[in-house]
């Protein structure tokens, strides 16, 4: 009776199909709100940081000619001064700041009429009348706008970019200046314009060398003259109008985010799919499986960078060793090795990732996470490290970060976290969690959905990279031939991922329990774009259209952990990303 009302069910769905020309594929639901995150390809989007990032601090020396009443009495050069400036400031987007400086400086010129800064004696001008020598000492503190031109027309770069590395900003401030050195108390106003252009000389953009042309106006009474007595015109404004050069030195976070997960996500609900033309009856499956993540690692910061050798983080994930990293000089590893001495000052090089379906068994050296009954981590023992160089041709290397000594893959905006315990910086422990013979304990421990069939990430890499090399030994060979029949042969309707992360975290400081869910849910949604960015990418999925993958933001993607340690099976379990693939198999 069950088969009986399932297929009618189907019959009646195929029916509705051919008539409306589309269907709606329902998951498990927790809202109806549709959530999507914000646009990632808009050059003039990005989400702005805290209030602690994208500082920056500067400092330039230069000089100036100072225009006053009578600053065409004497010569050009007795109007010149050298100035100097410091100063502290933030980027709140990429294309407007502010600051605060603080200059150091004095105006020199001439003067018909003595006054507090005059000094010296008399000279004679051309026209026969008397003048002096006058020189203004001063301090002035300003706040300033600022707005870079180039960002504000070209857009934002993105993080380390090779764009944009000459950059134009312009300022525009008031400020408090202070003479001294005189008897009399003397305060004024000032206003700061100036353009400055910037060169960069890295992509990290942490430091430029500036040349700033800059003009600082003053009260016509800066000189101690507001009316001339004898007769000419007076001055609207006095001003000092140079140049300088400088360095700036940017703080971290110094780059802007294109976007970050919704506020508040929830599951995507009732998502409409174009369907097929039916002549008969199909059959729809849903696809189901989990892929696993080390600690602080979701992929989205993959490195190395290898010239000609592009890095998936799926790859890593499948049949990585190590970190990828290994040592430049061989012979210097050798001396260290046999006289005991530390490797941590010894220079590292990146390696490129393989696919797991072309790394040979026989080289023991392929691993990925949770893809064998070995550890991820290798010992750094003289030995190992030997055998290892001996089928590689050079020695494997961690990732040294400060104090620190990571012995697996971590993205590069976690390297520099501490963790809670020493070995949880080594990945020692594996439950084959990712291989196909590790389904009894997913399927145990996990909330498997009873709609869908469950695989492994073995044997979906498999079906999609090829079942060769050193990925054969972690897939079962009849589940990935089936698996190849239905993707071949089925259409791929969408495909859905939604991540998940752990509770543990190291913050202690300030805002701690706020500051550590955030980074965990970073790492949750990070773990999900990762997974769909590599099946997206895949020639078996062209035909499937952008708009058919989504992330499932999850409201609460944060599961408790109370063990202190990373590499428990609660811990590793947890830190996945649970992917379905919706398609349908026409008869």
């Amino acid at each position: 009776m069950k088969k009986l009302v399932m297929g009618f069910g189907m019959l009646l769905l195929a029916i509705s199909s051919s008539i409306h020309a589309q269907t709606v594929v329902s998951d498990t639901l927790v809202s109806e709100e549709v959530v999507q995150p914000q646009p990632t390809d808009d050059e003039y989007r990005i989400v702005t940081n805290r209030f602690w990032d994208n500082w920056f601090i500067l400092g330039d020396f230069g000089g100036h000619a100072y225009a006053g009443d009578y600053g065409s009495v004497g010569d050009f050069n007795g109007l010149l001064s050298p100035d100097f400036n410091v100063g502290i400031g933030k980027w709140f987007t990429p294309g407007i700041g502010a600051k605060i400086q603080f200059g150091l400086s004095n105006s020199k010129g001439y003067s018909k009429e003595e006054t507090y800064f005059t000094y010296g004696d008399p000279m004679t001008a051309s026209d026969g009348s008397l003048y002096w020598k006058s020189k203004n000492k001063w301090w002035d503190l300003n706040i300033n706008a600022m707005f870079n031109l180039s960002r504000l027309i070209k857009g934002y770069e993105g993080k380390e970019s090779d764009r944009l590395m000459n950059q134009f900003i312009a300022s525009v401030g008031i400020g408090a200046l202070h003479h001294r050195d005189i008897d009399a108390q003397r305060n004024e106003w000032s206003g700061h314009f100036e353009l400055q252009y910037s060169r960069f000389f890295n992509k990290k953009k942490n430091i430029s060398l500036d040349v700033k042309a800059h003009a600082i106006l003053f009260q016509t009474n800066f000189d101690g003259i507001t009316l001339k007595t004898n007769g000419e015109n007076s001055k609207w404004w006095d001003s000092n109008i140079g140049l300088s050069v400088g360095v700036t030195y940017y703080f971290k976070k110094r780059h802007w985010d294109r976007c970050v997960p919704c506020q508040s996500p929830v599951y995507i609900n009732n998502t409409y799919m174009p369907a097929p033309v039916v002549q008969e009856c199909p059959e729809y499956k849903t696809l189901e499986f989990y892929v696993f993540f080390p600690n602080n690692y979701s992929g989205r910061d993959d490195a190395p960078i290898v010239a000609d050798a592009p890095v998936n983080a799926i790859d890593y994930l499948a049949s990585g060793i190590f970190t990828q990293k290994g040592f430049k000089n061989a012979e210097a590893v050798d001396r260290l090795l046999a006289s005991g001495g530390s490797l941590v000052s010894l220079a590292t090089v990146d390696i490129a990732t393989e696919k797991a379906n072309r790394c040979k068994p026989a080289e023991g050296v392929a691993r990925g996470y949770e893809m064998s009954s070995e550890p991820i981590s290798l010992p750094m023992d003289a030995g190992s490290m030997r055998a290892f160089e001996e089928k590689m041709d050079y020695y494997y290397a961690p990732i040294y970060e400060g104090g620190k000594t990571w012995y697996y893959r971590v993205d590069k905006e976690t390297t520099t976290q501490s963790l809670l315990s020493d070995d949880n910086y080594r990945e020692s422990t594996s439950y084959g969690l990712n291989t196909h013979r590790g389904l009894d304990m997913v399927k145990k421990n996990m909330k498997t959905s009873a709609d869908a069939s469950l695989y492994s990430f073995a044997d979906v890499y498999a079906a999609i990279e090829g079942n060769g090399g050193y990925v054969a030994q972690a897939a079962d060979e009849a589940t990935v031939k089936e698996l190849n029949d239905i993707l071949q042969k089925g259409r791929i309707l969408y495909v859905q991922a939604e991540g998940l992360a752990t509770s543990q975290d190291n913050y202690v400081g300030e805002n701690a329990e706020n500051i550590g869910l955030e980074r965990n849910k970073t790492l949750a949604y990070n773990r999900a774009y990762t997974v769909i960015k590599w099946l997206r990418s895949n020639a078996m999925f062209k035909n499937v259209s952008n708009n058919d993958f989504s992330i499932n933001a999850l409201t609460d993607p944060i599961v408790t952990v109370n063990d202190k340690s990373t590499q428990g099976l609660n811990a590793k379990l947890n830190r996945c990303v649970k992917v379905r693939i919706h398609c349908v198999i026409d008869k």
